[in-house]
């Protein structure tokens, strides 16, 4: 799995961890039922049985199937919707706000902090050149704000190592927040939702520094505008 840089990435991290065990212990189960059954009721050479004992109308064995798969999605929505919840809390104050737009194709990233702006602007896919992915820089160990936009078609904003995504939907106000991880580097961001014909080529960065970098940064970028 990519390396978590947010505080939410940890959580999201977790769930998984917890589905997936969940999972493994259904399908341990389930296939324990399937080879019981082949190695235990395969109709046998010379059998005159034409059907195994059933079970139908057995009342105790049919609410045993019912509610032990109500109990385990009713666990599994709960964990869902508790960390869903407080992967699109809001109720925060940023200290940084990141206007994202997506376009066909490539981002543009106003970043937003202590009254300065600054922007980045990538160059469209059909003159792309690595070189040029836009990098979207942000401080180290700080609350981030997202706000999507986008004036062509439906994009999706993903950063694999926040461990989250998130569309970029015309005329549909989304946003989320995050709060980086005091460590540094830069990470791979890019477009998840099929956009047209560049798509796959819809790169960004998102470079994590100091906060003494992040003003050096943010002060030059608002001084040259």
């Amino acid at each position: 799995m990519p390396e978590g840089i947010t505080e939410q990435s940890e959580v999201v991290q977790s769930l998984w961890n917890g589905s997936w065990i969940a999972a493994l212990a259904t399908g341990v189960v389930v296939w324990g039922l399937i080879l019981w059954s082949v190695a235990f009721h395969r109709k046998r050479k010379n059998s005159t049985e034409e059907l195994p004992p059933q079970v139908r109308y057995n009342l105790p064995i049919e609410m045993l199937y019912t509610i032990v798969p109500l109990i385990m999605v009713s666990v599994l929505f709960f964990f869902t919707a508790r960390d869903q919840n407080y992967l699109t809390d809001m109720s925060a104050k940023p200290d940084v706000t990141v206007k994202v737009e997506a376009f066909q194709w490539s981002w543009r990233f106003t970043t937003e902090a202590a009254g300065k702006t600054a922007e980045v602007v990538g160059v469209p896919a059909d003159n792309y050149k690595a070189q040029e992915a836009p990098e979207l820089v942000l401080p180290a160990g700080k609350r981030v704000q997202f706000n999507l936009s986008s004036p062509d078609v439906i994009h999706s904003f993903w950063v694999p190592a926040f461990k989250f995504k998130l569309d970029v939907i015309p005329g549909v106000d989304n946003r989320f927040q995050v709060v980086t991880l005091d460590k540094t580097g830069t990470f791979a961001g890019r477009c998840a939702e099929l956009c047209g014909v560049d798509h796959s080529r819809m790169l960004f960065r998102v470079k994590l520094v100091t906060q003494a970098e992040f003003d050096q940064y943010i002060a030059s970028q608002a001084g040259a505008q």
